[in-house]
């Protein structure tokens, strides 16, 4: 049996006890009822509404792009990029911003690609025109949400336009393109081949609009020798720019496995007239250049692991044992074989310090693919 004092300790001992269950669970209560009263830490995040069609980039056609931004402020900022080739910034060079309504949503239009890309960034973030790869979220860039374009229209697809040259298929262009850090109109029209069989590309005029030229190869053909036989280009216009290209659209890791002969003096008289490049070609020991002759040439590529040899000779090039007039061997910074096609370009150089005077016209007699 417990005596008085045992109870009485008892009966303390059980209210202290109590008292602190009491404490605790209180505690505890309050600490959910503070949390559930706090918001919820949400991470911004952005969908498309409105999705463009896939298109051929160029300045011609727009179409609109909405969204939503869920856990952003509404002084943040949507950047608008389409993709043709590398990423370009929409709707304009000089209207880079889309602004971010109080319920979340935003709107605007876009030039065509193949796909379409929305950034949400904080005030006074100045993004590039151009890049090759969507930047990653960081500190200025919050969020990042990139969409395929949806099928187009079937009846508002212009059909492609293709010709045969040298035994190839080869597609037209027939778009606005990027040549040089300039927008270049190109008209099909300007691209043929006579009856011989030989590859006539033109720059026409078209009122104030120089109107370029190009085609390019329907398949790639990987690492090999490649060669081109062209006729005299000793008279053409200080500003025209004649490149034999490789280009890769999906791989801008590799500066789109970008190298090229460039037939120009890209504005100055005084320049020389032929240079060897590949990407990049800020990069010194990326370009070679020389002077070339007038006359038929032919300039030939061989590309290997790890080796690209450009050379230029007299005549139809068939013997290359002939001395070349040019040549230069790259082995840094080569590009592996991989998506690349080859494209002719017929441009003008609209940076020149002689802007481009008269219609030009050249004529590629023969491509040739050695493995």
């Amino acid at each position: 049996m417990k005596t008085r004092k045992g109870k009485a300790r008892a009966k303390i001992e059980g209210g202290f006890y109590f008292l602190r269950r009491f404490t605790v669970c209180a505690v505890i209560c309050f600490a959910a009822a503070g949390c559930d009263r706090q918001p919820a830490s949400v991470q911004p995040s952005i969908e498309f509404t409105q999705i463009p069609p896939t298109g051929e980039g160029g300045p011609r056609r727009v179409e609109p792009i909405a969204g939503r931004v869920t856990g952003g402020r509404t002084d943040r900022k949507i950047v608008l990029y389409a993709r043709s080739g590398p990423w370009w910034i929409q709707p304009q060079s000089d209207k880079t911003m889309t602004d971010i309504k109080a319920d979340g949503s935003w709107e605007n239009e876009t030039h065509l690609g193949t796909e379409y890309a929305a950034l949400l960034v904080e005030p006074g973030y100045r993004p590039p025109l151009k890049i090759d790869q969507l930047p990653a979220v960081d500190g200025a860039v919050v969020a990042v949400k990139s969409v395929a374009g949806t099928p187009p229209d079937p009846a508002s697809v212009e059909a492609p336009k293709f010709l045969q040259f040298s035994g190839y298929q080869w597609k037209i262009r027939t778009a606005a393109s990027d040549r040089s850090g300039a927008i270049l109109e190109f008209d099909p029209a300007n691209a043929w081949t006579d009856e011989k069989g030989f590859l006539h590309l033109k720059i026409s005029s078209r009122g104030e609009q120089w109107m370029c030229a190009e085609v390019s190869l329907t398949r790639s053909l990987g690492y090999g020798t490649y060669r081109f036989t062209v006729r005299d280009t000793s008279q053409l216009d200080p500003a025209a720019v004649l490149s034999f290209d490789t280009w890769d659209d999906l791989e801008a890791g590799q500066n789109h496995r970008e190298m090229d002969f460039e037939i120009t003096r890209w504005g100055d008289p005084s320049n020389k007239n032929l240079q060897y490049v590949i990407q990049p070609y800020n990069i010194g020991a990326n370009v070679a250049r020389f002077t070339i002759p007038p006359g038929v040439l032919t300039h030939t590529l061989r590309w290997e692991a790890g080796r690209a040899e450009f050379k230029t000779f007299r005549g139809a090039g068939d013997d290359e044992k002939a001395a070349p007039v040019a040549g230069h061997a790259f082995t840094s910074g080569v590009p592996t074989a991989g998506g690349e096609r080859i494209l002719i370009n017929f441009y003008v150089f609209r940076y020149a310090k002689i802007p481009m005077q008269n219609e030009n016209e050249v004529v590629i007699e023969k491509f040739e693919f050695l493995p």
